[in-house]
């Protein structure tokens, strides 16, 4: 089965949105969703702060950063 990794951190009411859409299209597709707060890695902050949020196939490693739709996200698959 698939995975998805959301870049998040709290706070984020973007983030809370695209994670709302992906519960959305857990109705319709069958994923794992991963949730991480990049607040936890410098590194993350680096690469995501001014992105998030970021949906990311962890199999392929293709990410979709904000704005995005329902639909964009079915790309991931």
């Amino acid at each position: 089965m698939k995975t998805l990794i959301l870049y998040t951190t709290d706070g984020c009411h973007l983030c809370e949105f695209a994670e709302q859409m992906l519960f959305e299209l857990q109705k319709s597709q069958s994923f794992f969703l991963e949730s991480i707060d990049i607040s936890t890695d410098e590194a993350l902050v680096e690469l995501y702060g001014i992105k998030i949020p970021v949906v990311k196939n962890k199999t392929s490693e293709e990410e979709l950063g904000w704005p995005f739709q329902l639909e964009d996200l079915l790309s991931l698959f």
